[in-house]
C-alpha cells in the first residue's frame, strides 16, 4: 500500500487564484457537485449510525440514571466522611498526560503516519525499528507479567490467602498450560509437522487477539475504578459482549484474507472462511458497537461525573485501531505490539511500585555505597532491579534462549527452517502470556484489589 491520497471524483484540479479575481469553470462545478454529494452520502451513513446509539442510549439512560441515584445514595449513607470527599478526587497510574497516550492515545497520532507513510519504502526501517523497540518494550512486557504471577507462585497456588477456584486457575496457568503446550511443540518438532506448528502458530493469533480485547476491556475497569465511575452488571456484559464479537471479526477476518502469514520462516496454517460467516460475524459486531455507543452515551448524559476517559480511549483503541487495523498496513503492524505492551506495562509497573511501597521496610534507606546514593530507599532499588530483571529476561526468552537451542538440538532443518527455535519460544511466550494474565489481573485475586488501587 502506498501513500494514502484524497482526490477529486474525477481527477480533477482545483482551479486557482487569478491575478484579480477567482475564476471556476462549468467542469469544475460539475465535479464540485458530484463531491457534494458523495460526502453527503457518507454524512448521512454517519447520522443513522449516530441515531441508533442515540436511540439505544436513550433507551438506558433512565435506569441508568436511577442505578446511579441509588448507589450514590447508598454511597453517601455507608461511606465516612474522608471517604466521601475522596469520590471526587479523581485519580490516575502516572497522571491524566500520560495515562492518556500509554492506555492508547498515542494511537491516534501514530496511525495516520503508519498509513500514509509509503509502506514499501519504509517497510525494512520500520521493521529494524521495531525489533529495537521489542527489546526494551515488548519482551521486557512478557517478562514483566512471569515476574508478577511466579512471585510467591506456592502461596498463590497451593496456599490458603485465595479461593479454591483462583489457586485452581494459579495452577493451570502456571504447571498445566505451559507444560502441556510445550509437549504439543514438541511433538511438532519430532515428528517433523509443518503443518500442526502451523496450527499452533493460528491459535496463537487467536488467543492473542482475545488477549489485546480483553486488556483493553480491564483498562476501561480499571480507569474506572479510579475515577470511582463504576459501570452496572448489565453495561459490562454489553461491553464483554462488544469485546468478544469484535475478537471474532479480527480472527475470522485475518484467515480470510490473509492467504500467506509467516513467523521467522514457518507458515501460519490459514482456515477456510465462507463468507456468510465472516458477513454475519461482522453484522454482529457492528451492533454490539452501536449497544456499546449506547452504554457509553447514556452514561455520559446520565452525570455522575462523566466516563472515565482513559478507559475509554484504552478500549476502543485496544479493539477497533489495534485488532480491526492491526493486518491491514505493515508499519502498523510494526506498531501495535509496542502500543499494546505500553499500554501493559502502565498498570503492571504501577501496580509493582505499590506493593514494593506497601513492604514493611519501603522507606528504610538502602545499603551504604553506591546502590545507596542512587536509589537512597530500598523499594526504588528493589524497583529498578525490578526493571533490570525484565529486560534480561526479555533478551534470554526472546533470543539468548532461542540461540543456544538452535545451536544445541538437531531438527529437520530443510523442513522447519534456519529459525525454528525462535518461532517456537515466540509463540510458546505469547500464548502463556495469555494464560498469566487471564488469573493474575482477575477481580477476585486479592493482590489486584491490595495493590493495584493503593
Amino acid at each position: 500500500m502506498g501513500f494514502l491520497t484524497l482526490r477529486s471524483p474525477r481527477g480533477g484540479r482545483l482551479a486557482g487564484r487569478g491575478n484579480h479575481h477567482e475564476t471556476f469553470s462549468t467542469a469544475c462545478w460539475a465535479e464540485r457537485r458530484e463531491f457534494d454529494r458523495s460526502l453527503n452520502g457518507v454524512l448521512a451513513v454517519h447520522r443513522l449510525l449516530w441515531s441508533i446509539a442515540e436511540t439505544i442510549g436513550g433507551c438506558m439512560r433512565g435506569a441508568i440514571r436511577r442505578s446511579s441515584v441509588q448507589a450514590i445514595a447508598a454511597d453517601i449513607v455507608t461511606r465516612p466522611p474522608a471517604a466521601r470527599a475522596e469520590r471526587g478526587t479523581p485519580r490516575y497510574l502516572y497522571g491524566p498526560v500520560a495515562d492518556f497516550f500509554c492506555l492508547g492515545g498515542a494511537s491516534f497520532l501514530l496511525l495516520p503516519l503508519a498509513f500514509l507513510l509509503p509502506e514499501e519504502k519504509l517497510s525494512p526501517t520500520f521493521a529494524a525499528l521495531s525489533l529495537l523497540v521489542a527489546n526494551v518494550v515488548n519482551h521486557p512486557h512478557f517478562a514483566v507479567s512471569y515476574q508478577i504471577f511466579y512471585q510467591g507462585f506456592r502461596a498463590k497456588a497451593f496456599g490458603r490467602g485465595a479461593g479454591a477456584a483462583l489457586r485452581a486457575r494459579y495452577v493451570f496457568a502456571g504447571i498445566v498450560a505451559p507444560v502441556a503446550f510445550a509437549a504439543f511443540i514438541a511433538c511438532g518438532v519430532i515428528l517433523g509437522d509443518v503443518r500442526l506448528l502451523g496450527y499452533g502458530a493460528n491459535a496463537m493469533g487467536l488467543l492473542v487477539g482475545w488477549h489485546y480485547a480483553k486488556q483493553g476491556y480491564g483498562m476501561l475497569m480499571v480507569d474506572a475504578a479510579l475515577k470511582r465511575r463504576f459501570f452496572d452488571a448489565a453495561e459490562k456484559k454489553i461491553l464483554l459482549l462488544n469485546c468478544y464479537a469484535v475478537w471474532a471479526l479480527s480472527w475470522l477476518a485475518m484467515n480470510a484474507m490473509m492467504s500467506e502469514r509467516a513467523l521467522w520462516g514457518i507458515q501460519y496454517a490459514m482456515l477456510r472462511v465462507p463468507p456468510w460467516l465472516l458477513a454475519a460475524a461482522a453484522g454482529i459486531a457492528v451492533a454490539t458497537t452501536a449497544m456499546t455507543a449506547g452504554v457509553l452515551i447514556a452514561r455520559r448524559r446520565a452525570g455522575g461525573g462523566g466516563l472515565p476517559l482513559c478507559g475509554v480511549v484504552a478500549y476502543g483503541a485496544s479493539l477497533y485501531l489495534w485488532l480491526l487495523l492491526m493486518h491491514r498496513n505493515a508499519l502498523w503492524l510494526a506498531i501495535v505490539p509496542a502500543l499494546h505492551s505500553l499500554q501493559y506495562l502502565a498498570v503492571a509497573t504501577r501496580y509493582h511500585k505499590n506493593r514494593l511501597g506497601a513492604a514493611a521496610d519501603a522507606d528504610a534507606p538502602s545499603p551504604p555505597g553506591l546502590l545507596h546514593s542512587v536509589f537512597r530507599s530500598r523499594a526504588r532499588g528493589r524497583y529498578a532491579g525490578f526493571v533490570a530483571l525484565a529486560l534480561a529476561l526479555g533478551f534470554a526468552g526472546f533470543w539468548g534462549a532461542p540461540a543456544l537451542f538452535q545451536a544445541a538440538v538437531p531438527y529437520d532443518r530443510a523442513a522447519f527452517g534456519a529459525a525454528a527455535f525462535l518461532f517456537v519460544f515466540w509463540m510458546f511466550i505469547n500464548v502463556h502470556h495469555y494464560f498469566l494474565d487471564s488469573v493474575m489481573w482477575r477481580s477476585q485475586n486479592p493482590d489486584v484489589r491490595k495493590h493495584l488501587f493503593a
